[in-house]
């Protein structure tokens, strides 16, 4: 006979902001996707650069450049543009760069978009990261990067391969995986660049920039949809990883395995699964909101940090809408969630609503890494919701698009 579970009644709004985080600094704190304005500890008047990114915080080509900053500690402000995956690019933005194209950056009043020319222009201007970008050593990496880039996209955007087709482009990239790694074990360091900041501290040059956003999203994406693992297939580019990992930095830009899967297709013009026992398991496995463990990150944080406190404050902070914006519309939404975030907080179960299930798994699927909050945080939000979910039935939700993201548009959270 089914035992009946003890569920607590769902903390309401005001108790669960008892339990909120204070605010940390933005602007000369940790690496974040928040902030509009970053100093370093210096004053306002030292900005030269203002950085156009993304709002969504995914964009590669703008975490390469949001990242270089970061590392050399630039001063920076920061304009946020929509994606057109996400939704309408702004005017304003398209007034100043007709074509729309992400990252940009104003330096000294001058405009500059390519991520390449901007970080060439930010070397001129402040000094290299490492070695320059035009060191043969640099333009020797680079090329690597753009060749691991073309094996990664053929495996993954091909349709309709026969099996010997698949296995010839993940060979492909193996061959070029490989290479990497050997030039990471060549050059005797943890960086296949390495810089020094203020503290004397090694950190990654401009070259480990330049592989990063990519790197990541061949780790999250081959993963998912091809059910190969590069950080267990390439030794070397694990340890690699686990070094970033450390970096409050690297952290703050970091998106996890659930983003980059469902963000991917739409922006590449499709990504393919092989449909593998193991490529089902771990699809399966990141869908459910479990993740990837020391796949996704290898990176615990210390006793005063935790995860599901940030989660709960960036909840709090946009409720209002999450429950506006959900399926369930109204505030039918209201129990459902508090129900998740009690779960999260104080690992007991409350029961929600009858029919929330679909509502619950919505949100679970929705949650932006790094734009709505960090890694962990995301993965303990994720199973609280599955788990409150699953008090209440099978139903799935809205299923992601594949063509698009406006399911994600910004402007109703601006």
């Amino acid at each position: 006979m089914k035992q009946e579970m003890n569920y607590i009644e769902a903390l309401n709004w005001e108790e669960l902001a008892e339990f909120t985080p204070k605010d940390f600094d933005m602007v000369n704190g940790p690496t974040n996707s928040y902030s509009k304005l970053r100093l370093f500890d210096k004053q306002e008047k030292d900005v030269r650069v203002t950085l156009f990114r993304d709002n969504h915080a995914w964009c590669p080509y703008c975490q390469k450049v949001w990242l270089w900053l970061e590392l050399k500690q630039i001063p920076y402000k920061v304009e946020k543009v929509t994606m057109n995956c996400y939704g309408t690019k702004e005017t304003w933005y398209k007034q100043k760069l007709p074509s729309g194209m992400l990252p940009a950056i104003e330096l000294n009043g001058y405009l500059i978009n390519e991520s390449d020319d901007i970080l060439l222009a930010l070397e001129n201007a402040y000094g290299p990261l490492g070695r320059s970008l035009n060191d043969p050593i640099s333009i020797s990496l680079r090329n690597l990067e753009r060749r691991i880039f073309r094996a990664w996209c053929l495996w993954l955007c091909t349709p309709g391969m026969r099996s010997s087709q698949e296995e010839k482009l993940k060979n492909n990239f193996q061959q070029v995986a490989h290479e990497m790694g050997k030039r990471l074990e060549d050059c005797k360091s943890k960086w296949l660049d390495p810089a020094f900041n203020k503290s004397e501290k090694s950190i990654p040059g401009s070259s480990d920039v330049v592989f990063i956003p990519y790197l990541e999203r061949m780790n999250a994406s081959l993963a998912y949809y091809k059910g190969f693992e590069i950080r267990k297939a390439h030794p070397s580019i694990d340890r690699w990883f686990q070094s970033l990992e450390k970096l409050d930095v690297y952290r703050g830009t970091q998106g996890d395995f659930h983003t980059h899967s469902h963000d991917l297709p739409p922006q590449m013009g499709g990504c393919w699964e092989n449909s593998t026992t193991k490529q089902k398991y771990i699809a399966k496995t990141i869908d459910s909101g479990e993740g990837l463990g020391k796949q996704e990150t290898s990176w615990v944080p210390p006793n005063n940090q935790n995860p599901e406190l940030i989660a709960l404050y960036r909840v709090i902070k946009h409720h209002k809408k999450l429950i506006r914006l959900n399926p369930m519309a109204n505030f039918d939404f209201d129990q459902p969630l508090r129900a998740a975030l009690t779960l999260l907080i104080l690992k007991k179960a409350s029961k929600p609503v009858e029919g929330s299930a679909a509502g619950l798994r919505y949100l679970k699927d929705r949650i932006s890494v790094p734009r709505d909050m960090p890694l962990l945080s995301a993965r303990v939000l994720r199973q609280a919701l599955e788990k409150t979910a699953e008090i209440d039935g099978p139903e799935s939700s809205n299923p992601i698009p594949t063509m698009h993201r406006l399911d994600q548009d910004p402007k109703n959270f601006i």
